[in-house]
């Protein structure tokens, strides 16, 4: 790309020299980690320089396979692959006649699903989206492998996402990991970013924690505070090490980087307690003796960490409790009925749930893990007692109810429980709580239980909502007829029958 064709992007923000090819594919990887959809990325370079090495090394990154076809699309000049993820469509404009013809070829129709590679961008002159990414390649003259890489973007948001995945790969660099595939592995509703990381002796997990500095909004900020979320990944290292001490599975960290916010752990699988989409009921069970077991142990409220600070563990306070049912109010129920909910209504809803949490308060406390259920229970086909599960995404603890993680468990958000394996697994757990100790009140944890429930599910229906309409992930409200219906089936018990009045007014 020679200089003039710069005059309309700032100073390149970043360049770097690699040694050879190999070098080219990581950087590639890395590139592919960093995509969003709607990015366009413009590569441009002489015959030679190495633009369909890069794409193509790019295209096999994101699909997670190293033998995808590539072909050239020199003469239809645009090939577009469809992902789990989203799309990508790999343009080569070399062959473009007028630069008009880009409008013909649909880039902003596939724009709007998926992200773009341009081969040629040039050809298209100033008719590309703007905030795209470009990639100038060129080959010094005194070596044939190596390629020189300047990066430009009129966008400042890409210096921050191409730094960011390029201090991933140097985190992985300081874990002997430098030649590690990055894979895109599909996360929780969280900010949080996760990949599996190939290579060594065994695949492991990446997660990247985007909370530093300026780069979560102050409002999400104030109620991941006000909610006592996480606010670091020193509670994924606090919390592990203190379940694995307790003898439960909970994955092993090989290297931490607890100031950047990167944490390389043990790879635990993907199979979880649901197969084909529906629970197995044995493994639930498992899921029942593991809650069973913890809830019999005392938990403490500060951890040591590795990097020798003290963690402690928020309460899990009635304040929190109301905010995040609150969601319901402020998410779902415009959602549904297009309008806000009216003051006095959230007024009356507020004073209800503090009611409803006071007549459980003396209620038995300790860790509560906050989301465990079916995404979060990983099987392990072949070890036995209760390391048949494997917990993940534990950083969120708080002490509170103990029955609010059996209510996340007997109520999945994710698959659909019957009344009649609800009721199963509940006996299951008091039985065994009743093993453990002659003193345990089953009433008051049955009371517990249904408040708990109503008040996860309740938070629940707001989250799903908001992750649509905020976050951009629709596929969320297909889970909202499952978690109604659990609604409709706690609201029946007792101690919630002035919340039931709330709901069967103001409910949409």
């Amino acid at each position: 790309m020679a200089d003039h064709d710069l005059r309309h992007l700032p100073s390149s923000f970043l360049e770097l020299d690699l040694a050879d090819e190999a070098a080219t594919r990581l950087l590639a990887n890395d590139i592919a980690m960093a995509l969003r959809p709607r990015d366009t990325v413009c590569l441009s370079g002489d015959l030679g320089a190495g633009k369909s090495t890069f794409t193509r090394a790019l295209l096999r990154a994101f699909a997670g396979d190293p033998d995808l076809e590539v072909p050239s699309p020199t003469f239809t000049l645009v090939q577009t692959y469809a992902f789990d993820r989203f799309d990508l469509s790999h343009f080569d404009l070399y062959r473009l006649e007028e630069p008009e013809e880009i409008e013909e070829l649909g880039l902003d129709d596939l724009l709007e699903t998926g992200a773009a590679l341009i081969e040629w961008p040039e050809k298209a002159e100033e008719l590309l989206p703007s905030g795209a990414l470009w990639i100038q390649i060129s080959q010094p003259s005194d070596n044939a492998d190596r390629r020189r890489f300047r990066f430009f973007s009129d966008e400042a948001a890409w210096q921050d996402r191409i730094n960011q995945t390029l201090a991933a790969r140097a985190f992985l660099r300081s874990a002997n990991r430098a030649a590690a595939e990055r894979q895109f592995l599909a996360g929780d509703a969280s900010l949080r970013g996760f990949e599996t990381i190939a290579g060594g002796d065994a695949t492991a997990v990446l997660m990247l924690w985007p909370f530093q500095g300026d780069r979560v909004p102050s409002a999400v900020r104030a109620y991941m505070q006000s909610v006592h979320l996480a606010r670091d990944c020193r509670a994924v290292a606090a919390i592990g090490s203190e379940l694995r001490r307790h003898g439960f599975q909970a994955p092993e960290i090989y290297a931490a980087d607890l100031e950047a916010g990167y944490v390389l752990s043990q790879d635990l699988g993907a199979e979880t307690i649901v197969a084909g989409g529906k629970p197995v009921p044995e493994r639930y069970h498992v899921a029942v003796d593991i809650l069973a077991r913890m809830h019999g142990q005392a938990w403490p409220d500060s951890v040591p960490v590795s990097d020798g600070t003290i963690y402690q563990v928020s309460p899990y306070s009635h304040e929190a409790l109301v905010a995040e049912a609150s969601l319901f109010t402020q998410w779902h129920v415009p959602h549904v009925t297009g309008a806000p909910l009216d003051k006095a209504a959230q007024k009356t809803f507020e004073t209800l749930w503090h009611r409803a949490l006071e007549a459980i308060a003396d209620a038995q406390s300790g860790w509560v893990l906050r989301d465990f259920h079916s995404p979060n229970l990983l099987w392990q086909e072949g070890a036995a007692g209760t390391d048949r599960i494997g917990l993940i995404d534990f950083q969120d603890t708080v002490i509170g109810p103990v029955a609010y993680d059996v209510a996340s468990l007997l109520l999945d958000a994710r698959t659909d429980i019957s009344e009649a394996l609800e009721s199963e697994l509940f006996d299951a757990y008091v039985s065994a709580r009743k093993k453990q100790s002659s003193n345990f009140d089953q009433e008051r944890f049955s009371e517990a239980y249904a408040v708990m429930a109503a008040q996860r599910i309740t938070k629940i229906l707001g989250i799903f909502v908001r992750l649509a309409k905020r976050d951009g992930k629709p596929a969320y409200l297909s889970h909202l007829p499952r978690m109604l219906g659990y609604l409709d089936r706690v609201l029946d018990r007792p101690v919630l029958s002035d919340l039931k009045d709330w709901y069967a007014r103001f409910r949409p």
